[in-house]
């Protein structure tokens, strides 16, 4: 009884394993392939399961007739190929259920007479009290609770699903669901997460450095290349990769190889820039290697603007040092970025102070210290309001009056990238300049008003920018009037009941509004009331004109009568001259024919004479000779007054012309008991004058002379000759001249007695200045030391008078 019991187990065990097999069978033969996943695809595959069904089939039936032919066998003999047949069974079911897994991470499978089999991932879940699979612990909470719907569906009509959903640790869960006949089958594959750290995965490193257009490369522990991609091998002119790491020609050079092997084997990144010739141009690379693994990137364009940008940063550092504005830039972090001389200069900070980029805040608090800063009652506000302009849009002006009397003008721009741009402008020179300028404009003000000229200043555009009170009352105006800064045009308008129509106005108005060629203009008006005005339109620096005008009325009155008697004058003295040579004219007829008749009398043709008929006729002669030299020089006087006086120039021996003298004076010398002297070098040579006047000037002086000089004085004649004149000097032994009668000796009809004698005319002397004047020289007569009296005359070399009469 026992043993059949135990046969009826095992026969049920061989029934259930062969209905496993063909419910794996059957589902994996019914589902979509490619829906599933399972790579069931080809027909040699699905063949090859029939054959593995029905050799599992075949193999219960043979368990199963063993069985009951055990009976009429020997026992042994059945058990031994009842357990192949169970064998053969389980590992067809094994094999199955593989197949049925395929790339599945887990399944589960409910047969009719099994109930769940789990599989793979679901074969370690622990299962609930009535045997089911927790679904939550094999998938996570939020899946199994999603697929408690899709699975209801599927156990009761067979509905099958696809489903993917999300687990708490960000895998993604591939759950399919399927039916065929009384089974049920549900698969799960699982899609890993990214990893956590972002770094990607080998083949798509791979990948991505293969299409990198930069060269990129790997090395063996030995260092050499092992592996480079197509940029890599482009830029050595390579074939290929391959061809590269087989001739192992090198990207790098040789120093910059070895600094990467020596940080390789120190275990550090290797991070440089070098200079490498490709593709026939010198190109500048910024290499990276870790690990064996290298990577160029091309920088050159990069350098070339790095270093346009720092050529650029330089220029318009030294532009900025050359300002006298001060600027200062401080960046997002409140720290000095730069600063120019200016800066320095201004505030007297250190340069090393300043090149260790302290704070804002820092600088101001020394600033504050050495009074350079204004003056703040809460210096703490006040620096927290400078702050507002890091987060200022527009830029903010202000003003620092500093406890110096300095002031300074600030204008702090916030920069795009953050920070701050300060400019401080030193106005105190120009707040002192307007101070200055706003006085002189009131003093010009006041000053003009003080001054008895009328001053109208017009600007370039022609209208009144300036009067004083004098233009007011000179044209009879109001400042009421003038106020609106009227043009040249109203304002003449407003003149004109004075000025009447004339001109004047008019060329005033030409200089206020000429563009070009700008012209003063000087103009008499007489008005219509009887006042005459000298005007004056003056052109300005700055476009403007400035118009004066001053009542000249009286002057012109005087001017007036001035020239009316100078006319009067003149005339008068025309009618002298006339009168002088008419009279001297028909003086010198008569006089010539009593002369010659005295001459005759005295002549023993005629008769003798008694002495004292002979005294008379002496008395006769001198009076005659002398009246004829007066008129003479009435004549010569009369001639050089109307410019009619012309100079016989020549060559003149001196010495000659000084002993011809001597001898025309003979007589006089005689007569008067004076002796004459000559004081000259026979070398004194020769110069140019009129030979005549020169002997007339030397006998005029000579008669003063020997009328002074003292019976039995001597009266000396010299010359001298220097560089580039000539001296005739006279001398005489006489009283001497007093110095306030030496100029006055030299004027007309101007003659003082001497001692018992009778004056002359004066006529003498005035005629010596005047052949000196003629020859471009001077005379002077002054006492001499020792005694007595001496006259110089001076005869330059080269006279342009002379050079005119020779002409």
């Amino acid at each position: 009884m026992g043993a059949r019991t135990a046969d009826r187990q095992r026969g049920t065990a061989r029934l259930r394993t062969a209905g496993a097999a063909t419910a794996l069978a059957t589902i994996a033969l019914s589902g979509p392939a490619a829906a599933a996943g399972f790579p069931f695809q080809s027909l040699q595959v699905q063949e090859g399961l029939l054959g593995a069904l029905a050799l599992g089939a075949g193999a219960a039936a043979l368990a199963m007739g063993a069985l009951y032919a055990a009976r009429g066998r020997a026992a042994r003999k059945a058990e031994r190929e009842t357990l192949r047949a169970l064998a053969a069974a389980r590992s067809d079911l094994y094999g199955l259920r593989q197949l049925a897994l395929g790339d599945a991470d887990g399944a589960l499978l409910w047969t009719p007479d099994a109930g769940a089999e789990a599989f793979g991932s679901a074969a370690g879940v622990p299962r609930g009290a009535d045997g089911v699979v927790d679904l939550a612990a094999w998938l996570g909470p939020a899946p199994a609770a999603a697929l408690e719907a899709p699975l209801a569906r599927l156990a009761t009509a067979g509905e099958g699903f696809r489903l993917e959903l999300a687990r708490e640790d960000g895998a993604r869960l591939l759950l399919t669901g399927r039916a065929a006949g009384p089974c049920r089958l549900l698969t799960l594959r699982i899609k890993a997460a990214p990893p956590r750290d972002g770094a990607l995965p080998p083949p798509a490193a791979a990948a991505l450095l293969t299409a990198f257009p930069q060269p990129a490369w790997v090395r063996d522990e030995e260092g050499h290349l092992s592996g480079v991609n197509p940029a890599f091998a482009s830029a050595v002119g390579g074939e290929g990769p391959r061809e590269v790491v087989e001739r192992a020609t090198e990207l790098l050079d040789e120093a910059t190889r070895e600094a990467a092997a020596k940080a390789r084997r120190e275990g550090l990144a290797f991070r440089a820039r070098t200079r490498v010739v490709t593709g026939g141009e010198r190109r500048v690379l910024e290499v990276f290697e870790a690990a064996g693994a290298g990577l160029a990137l091309d920088v050159t364009d990069e350098e070339a603007l790095r270093r346009e940008i720092e050529r650029t940063v330089a220029a318009h550092r030294r532009t900025l040092d050359q300002l006298a504005t001060a600027v200062v830039m401080f960046g997002a972090d409140e720290r000095l970025m730069f600063h120019n001389a200016a800066y320095e200069r201004l505030f007297g900070l250190d340069a090393a102070f300043l090149d260790g980029r302290p704070t804002e805040s820092e600088i101001l608090e020394g600033l504050r210290a050495q009074r350079r800063v204004p003056e703040q009652a809460d210096f703490r506000a006040w620096r927290e309001h400078l702050r507002e302009a890091y987060r200022a849009v527009e830029p903010v002006h202000d003003w620092w009056h500093l406890p110096g009397g300095q002031m300074l003008r600030t204008v702090a721009t916030p920069n795009a990238e953050g920070g701050v741009t300060y400019l401080f402008e030193d106005v105190s020179e120009h707040v002192a300049l307007e101070s200055r300028y706003n006085s002189l404009i009131r003093i010009q003000g006041e000053t003009l008003d003080g001054l008895a000229e009328a001053v109208a200043v017009f600007g370039s555009d022609g209208r009144l920018r300036l009067y004083n009170q004098s233009f007011l009352a000179l044209w009879s105006l109001s400042a009421q009037a003038l106020g609106d800064k009227p043009h040249i045009d109203a304002v003449a308008a407003m003149c004109r009941p004075l000025h009447g129509e004339t001109r004047a106005w008019a060329r005033i108005r030409a200089v206020v509004t000429a563009i070009e060629h700008r012209r003063g203009e000087t103009l008499r008006l007489e008005r219509a009331d009887g006042r005459v005005l000298d005007g004056a339109a003056q052109p300005l620096p700055d476009g403007g004109t400035m118009v004066t005008f001053r009542d000249v009325t009286d002057s012109v009155k005087v001017e007036r009568a001035l020239i009316e008697r100078n006319e009067a004058l003149e005339a008068a003295d025309a009618l002298k001259n006339a009168f002088v040579g008419h009279v001297s004219y028909h003086l010198r007829t008569p006089l010539n024919s009593l002369i010659g008749y005295a001459h005759m009398l005295g002549e023993p043709a005629f008769g003798a004479l008694t002495d004292r008929q002979s005294e008379f006729l002496s008395h006769v002669r001198q009076s005659s000779d002398t009246l004829r030299a007066l008129i003479d020089d009435i004549l010569d006087l009369a001639t050089i007054d109307a410019g009619a006086m012309a100079l016989d120039l020549g060559d003149l021996d001196v010495r000659e012309t000084l002993e011809g003298v001597a001898d025309a004076v003979r007589d006089l010398l005689q007569e008067a008991g004076v002796d004459l002297r000559i004081a000259a070098p026979a070398d004194v040579g020769r110069f140019v004058a009129d030979a005549r006047r020169v002997r007339q000037i030397l006998f005029n002086l000579i008669s003063n002379a020997v009328a002074v000089s003292p019976k039995g004085g001597v009266v000396t004649i010299g010359a001298e000759r220097r560089a580039d004149a000539v001296l005739l000097m006279v001398r005489d032994q006489g009283p001497g001249i007093a110095p306030d009668v030496a100029e006055t000796l030299f004027q007309r009809f101007e003659a003082r007695p001497v001692g018992q004698g009778r004056a002359g005319v004066g006529l003498g002397l005035s005629i010596v200045r005047s052949f000196m004047e003629l020859h471009g020289g001077s005379v002077s007569l002054a006492s001499a030391p020792g005694g007595g009296a001496a006259a110089v005359c001076i005869f330059p070399l080269e006279s342009p008078q002379r050079r005119e009469a020779a002409e």
